[in-house]
């Protein structure tokens, strides 16, 4: 009877041990994490807006033929100086000499043609005062002579037009400066108006800068800025200038608008040089702001966030902010983040909404009491151990221990 009890019970407990085990495990909550947390406040800003830019001619003309034909010869070269009147470059001109001596010929023919109109109409005017001839002949005679002069006309036009294609096929530079781009090779083929060379004419100068949509707005025609070199040997590291133009239309490719800044007429920096610029009207240094370090920023599709704590229950939510520029290594918040929340500045890529943390304390070793110090100023090292025992006698040396 015993034993059928004892059997039964244990078929029991293995039932149950089955059944416990073949049910579902509690879901396991997620960890509390630390993380390290700033208090938002207003900070001034330490860094400028500074942007790079290039020294320019205020003009700079590209240069080409009126005609077309073969380049035979180009006789400056990126970097030259040129004077106003100097050739630049040649066509081969013998296709436009042969023409401008056809419209020479032309014109003789029509000279002929209009000087015989008029022997005959001073002859037949002589006939009709005899009254040998009508008026109708005279007429006649008369229309005869204006088309031959319109001819003549229309053939001296054209050969002065051919003789200025025969000079045209010389590039003259028509005022003085520096060459600062070639565009075409000898024996080359370029049709009229191909640009050859590119001249920096002398005289004012431009400093050339992009500028990002979000800033365009506070730079103005007449805005002072300053203007330093990057070059520590300049005559003139720093220099005054007014901005001269900005553009109305972004650059399809950079999406910057060019603005450009009158130098003043002394100075000498050379064209092409790399300078700094600072605008006065985007001077912000010192103005109170929001800033993050940006280890707190996180992406959240096409918005940036931050993670921000309540205190009351130790829960972190997700917070959208804008971000207006950078300072430095922090970012600077436009909105989004009033002073006095509290924001993680470390973990942000392992949170979750309302997940439960802690505030990261900072692990500072222990402090020795003075007994402790003490005790371990009193053990021996190993060094003074191995000294104690090379002293200690051996039995060869005939010493005597305790047995």
């Amino acid at each position: 009877m015993n034993c059928v009890f004892i059997r039964s019970f244990g078929l029991v407990l293995t039932i149950a041990a089955a059944l416990t085990s073949c049910s579902k495990a509690p879901a396991p909550q997620d960890p509390i994490r630390s993380v390290k947390v700033m208090t938002v406040g207003m900070q001034p800003l330490t860094a400028t807006l500074e942007y790079a830019a290039e020294v320019r001619a205020r003009v700079e003309s590209r240069l080409g033929f009126r005609v077309g034909g073969k380049l035979t010869a180009r006789s400056v070269d990126v970097g030259m100086r040129v004077k106003a009147g100097q050739v630049l470059a040649q066509l081969d001109a013998q296709d436009l000499n042969l023409a401008a001596d056809a419209a020479r010929a032309l014109m003789s023919a029509a000279l002929t043609q209009r000087d015989l109109a008029a022997s005959d109409l001073k002859r037949f005017q002589s006939l009709k005062d005899q009254n040998f001839i009508s008026e109708a002949e005279l007429q006649r005679r008369t229309s005869t002579l204006k088309a031959a002069q319109a001819q003549l006309e229309a053939a001296q036009a054209q050969s002065s037009s051919q003789s200025h294609q025969a000079r045209y096929a010389q590039l003259v530079a028509d005022v003085s400066g520096v060459v600062t781009a070639v565009f075409a090779e000898r024996d080359q083929v370029v049709a009229a108006g191909t640009p050859i060379v590119q001249v920096a004419q002398d005289g004012a100068r431009d400093v050339v800068f992009a500028v990002p949509e979000d800033n365009v707005s506070s730079i103005l025609v007449g805005t002072p800025v300053t203007v330093r070199s990057w070059a520590r040997n300049a005559s003139h590291t720093t220099q005054k200038g007014v901005v001269r133009e900005v553009a109305a239309s972004a650059d399809p490719v950079t999406r910057t608008f060019t603005v450009k800044v009158a130098l003043p007429v002394q100075s000498t920096w050379p064209l092409g040089s790399t300078v700094t610029v600072v605008p006065i009207g985007l001077l912000n240094k010192g103005n109170p702001v929001i800033k993050l370090p940006t280890s707190a920023l996180l992406r959240e599709g096409q918005s940036t966030a931050v993670w921000v704590l309540d205190p009351q229950s130790m829960t972190v939510r997700l917070q959208r902010i804008q971000v207006a520029t950078a300072d430095g290594n922090e970012a600077v918040v436009e909105s989004g983040l009033t002073q006095g929340m509290q924001v993680v500045t470390a973990g942000v890529h392992v949170l979750s909404p309302d997940q439960k943390v802690t505030i990261y304390q900072a692990k500072v070793p222990p402090t020795l009491d003075s007994q402790a110090q003490t005790a371990i100023k009193g053990v021996a090292l190993p060094g003074a151990i191995d000294r104690r025992l090379a002293s200690v006698p051996t039995p060869s040396q005939g010493g005597s221990h305790a047995p």
